[in-house]
């Protein structure tokens, strides 16, 4: 059975790490599209706080409405494991954007909080054994982030 054959410790520790990173963002995801809603978020946390900074109001609006459904699709692809790389890569860039916000407010911007937990699962996600994971989607269908086919051993 290769599932038996290929599971190990990377696969416990990805699998994990995976699932509660998918988990944070999806439920955040969850809140923003769905309780608060994208335009609120939107105008709530990037429009009105930094209107009078030198971020285009265009620029606001579309970070805004965007990042709501990115993270609640991201959440879902961390899940169920597909395309795991490229979505951590894309939530670590997610991430710096954010980060820049906060510290455009303050300069002094304490990272320790969420940022800093989500950062931590990213790079482990990044810096794990490609292809360890046996419990995603991406391995049953035997094709790494790139699309190639898995190789063998």
């Amino acid at each position: 059975m290769r599932l038996i054959k290929d599971f190990d410790n990377w696969s416990m520790a990805t699998f994990i790490v995976r699932w509660i990173l998918g988990l944070l963002f999806l439920m955040a995801g969850i809140g923003k599209v769905f309780d608060m809603g994208a335009i609120e978020h939107a105008r709530h946390y990037f429009v009105d706080p930094y209107a009078n900074s030198w971020i285009p109001a265009m620029v606001l609006w579309i970070f805004g409405l965007v990042i709501p459904y990115l993270e609640l699709f991201a959440g879902i692809l961390l899940c169920i494991g597909l395309k795991v790389r490229i979505t951590a890569s894309v939530l670590g860039v997610l991430l710096i954007i954010t980060t820049y916000g906060h510290a455009l407010k303050d300069a002094l911007f304490d990272i320790d909080g969420h940022t800093f937990t989500r950062l931590a699962l990213i790079v482990f996600l990044l810096l794990a054994p490609a292809g360890r994971d046996v419990l995603t989607l991406d391995y049953w269908f035997g094709r790494n982030d790139d699309g190639k086919a898995a190789s063998a051993g």
